[in-house]
């Protein structure tokens, strides 16, 4: 899978996506990624790549032509439009749902703004979906369209050296995940549940569940509903 994403900080971008897990995916060819400065396709000799807003207001405004010019630059060397996800605290929110819809693209574009966002006219044209992590305001879509990245890319299978991981976590069966425990067998004065030691892998997998029920009743009971709803 390929992932493209358009940027004025491609730095900070590169930095975090060729590291750890990802960045041994993308060395083994499982996912690459490819950064576009936007900056880089602007017509202001002065690499200018916004302006003050119509009708007044605060803060400046991504211009519609280096973005618009940055995307083109993306669909120059394919046959085919990408899907381009357009990070802004506007659109519908990311959930694991949306990760697994899209891990299902051979491609996605990635359009992070900046300042008080993109012009909308070029968002008409290029974005195919607007999506948030959350209802705040960051300073730009980098961080954000990091997060989609991190959860989108371990969905491809190859990127997690045991892909079973990703099934029983949390959210993939509409539950958080169970509480779980390594060695040694006692710390702190804290003993690992005796069921876990048992051997008896029908009654780990009930209390496993058991756990991830209550924990989602606790923590999160507007998942749990949906859970017992069956939705």
């Amino acid at each position: 899978m390929r992932f493209h994403i358009l940027t004025l900080f491609p730095e900070m971008v590169d930095i975090c996506l060729h590291a750890s897990i990802l960045g041994r995916a993308e060395k083994s060819g499982c996912i690459s990624f490819h950064t576009v400065n936007i900056r880089d396709y602007t017509t202001d000799k002065h690499k200018k790549v916004d302006d003050y807003t119509y009708g007044g207001g605060a803060g400046m405004l991504m211009q519609a032509q280096p973005v618009y010019d940055a995307w083109l630059s993306v669909h120059a060397e394919e046959k085919k439009r990408i899907r381009t996800v357009y990070v802004t605290p506007q659109g519908r929110t990311f959930t694991q749902d949306t990760a697994r819809e899209l891990a299902r693209e051979e491609e996605l574009i990635f359009l992070c703004g900046h300042y008080e966002g993109v012009d909308e006219r070029v968002l008409e044209e290029v974005a195919t979906d607007s999506i948030s992590i959350g209802d705040y305001v960051l300073t730009g879509g980098e961080l954000p369209a990091m997060v989609m990245i991190d959860a989108i890319a371990r969905l491809v299978p190859g990127v997690l050296h045991n892909d079973i991981s990703a099934e029983t976590e949390s959210f993939q069966n509409g539950l958080l995940e169970y509480p779980q425990y390594s060695r040694p067998p006692v710390w702190n004065g804290r003993e690992v549940p005796a069921v876990l030691l048992s051997g008896n892998h029908a009654k780990i997998a009930q209390w496993r569940l058991e756990q991830a029920e209550k924990r989602t009743r606790e923590r999160r009971p507007d998942l749990y509903e949906r859970y017992r709803s069956g939705e």
